[in-house]
């Protein structure tokens, strides 16, 4: 499956595709002085939502189309809480965030949700920043999180704290990371890293490969090596399934390494696509999804709705009109800002519960799931509220 990566510059930037808004070149968020709009709760609150439509583009046309028609159902379930939702089309641009995020400002709005990449997020930010106007982005790439932008998208920080604290709990201390040799690859690796060290767990090495056949085939017995070394209990892979996992995970079997002797633990999901699953390299394996009950429930009211299954992606802009209503319910001018945003109680989601941290990340419930006999079978069920949640 791995013969795809012939060419690791296409196939980097088809993976860029896919994941639709990761690793784009970070840029540095808005003043870290901004605090947001005070609201009258007496009336509609104005609220922008920032979608790639417009670009030309069909995938950003099908993302705009969903990312609204989530919003509007979130919108549907409120109670208590009037929104007024605007929508702008950024044509999937930095320089057209901006001005869509100006004259969202200039029209009201008193935050704006959006836009999906991390360029246009960041430029967004940065261009009502003055106005004392908060952005939930839906990126999940950390270098724009800051300031008045917060992002909405699952973050490897999240997964990783996870899945090495079930792991720590499970007696997998010793923890080793393979990573491939691309941004995504390295910014996932030192995500485990800094999960390794706070949960108390030990490093027990990071080795890495470039981004192509021969690179795996070439690394993968030194990999073995280590492994085979006694004082691994864990192996954690940031490798998917459109880069390098399934040639990886079948030549570290045929070196003697596998998920029944050392624990294998994604820092993907190994069950998009569901294929993943019936590798049987992957066996065995732990990876962290959002609640799969929680997920199912909006994937069915949303094929009701619209006629068809969500983007991947859509959700998110559900879960963003939820904290918005949510804060707007309680009555309190200040909701939509910092303080209000950041609260440690969270919001529930259709992916279930999540919050803002104040640097601008955020911090989901997550389930840990593994590959039994081509099934995701949940080990660890997500939490459903922050008492006592932890990583």
């Amino acid at each position: 499956m791995f013969n795809l990566i012939r060419n690791p510059r296409a196939l980097a930037a088809r993976i860029a595709a896919l994941l639709a808004l990761v690793w784009l070149a970070a840029c540095q968020p808005g003043p870290m002085g901004n605090s947001g709009q005070k609201i009258d709760t007496s009336a509609p609150v104005k609220v922008a939502l920032l979608v790639p439509a417009g670009s030309g583009n069909s995938g950003d046309e099908t993302l705009a189309r969903a990312l609204q028609n989530a919003a509007n159902l979130a919108i549907q379930d409120l109670k208590g809480a009037r929104i007024d939702l605007q929508v702008y089309n950024t044509a999937g641009n930095p320089q057209q965030a901006a001005a869509m995020a100006t004259k969202a400002a200039d029209e009201g709005a008193k935050i704006i949700l959006g836009p999906v990449y991390a360029q246009s997020a960041n430029a967004a930010g940065l261009a009502v920043a003055s106005r004392n106007i908060n952005v939930l982005a839906f990126s999940n790439n950390t270098n724009v999180a800051g300031g008045n932008v917060f992002v909405l998208g699952p973050t490897f920080q999240n997964t990783a704290n996870r899945l090495v604290s079930f792991a720590t709990r499970q007696g997998k201390k010793r923890i080793m990371v393979v990573h491939e040799q691309t941004t995504a690859g390295e910014i996932g690796a030192q995500a485990i890293q800094t999960a390794v060290a706070r949960s108390g767990a030990s490093l027990a090495g990071v080795a890495s490969y470039p981004f192509s056949q021969q690179g795996v085939v070439d690394a993968t017995p030194q990999i073995a090596s280590r492994v085979k070394s006694g004082d691994v209990d864990a192996l954690f892979l940031t490798a998917d399934t459109a880069g390098a996992l399934p040639l990886l995970t079948q030549l570290m079997g045929e070196q003697g390494v596998t998920p029944q002797m050392t624990q294998y633990i994604g820092l993907t999901r190994w069950d998009i696509p569901p294929a993943t699953l019936s590798l049987p390299g992957t066996q065995g394996g732990w990876f962290a999804e959002p609640d799969p009950a929680l997920q199912q429930q909006f994937v069915s009211r949303y094929s009701a709705a619209y006629g068809q299954a969500p983007h991947p992606i859509a959700g998110l802009a559900y879960d963003g009109i939820a904290a918005i209503g949510a804060l707007v319910k309680s009555g309190n001018p200040s909701a939509l800002t910092k303080q209000g945003l950041t609260q440690r109680s969270g919001f529930v989601g259709v992916n279930g519960v999540f919050r803002f941290l104040p640097d601008g990340t955020n911090e989901r419930a997550l389930a840990v799931a593994q590959v039994r006999n081509g099934q995701a079978v949940v080990i660890d069920p997500a939490p459903r509220n922050f008492g006592g949640f932890g990583f």
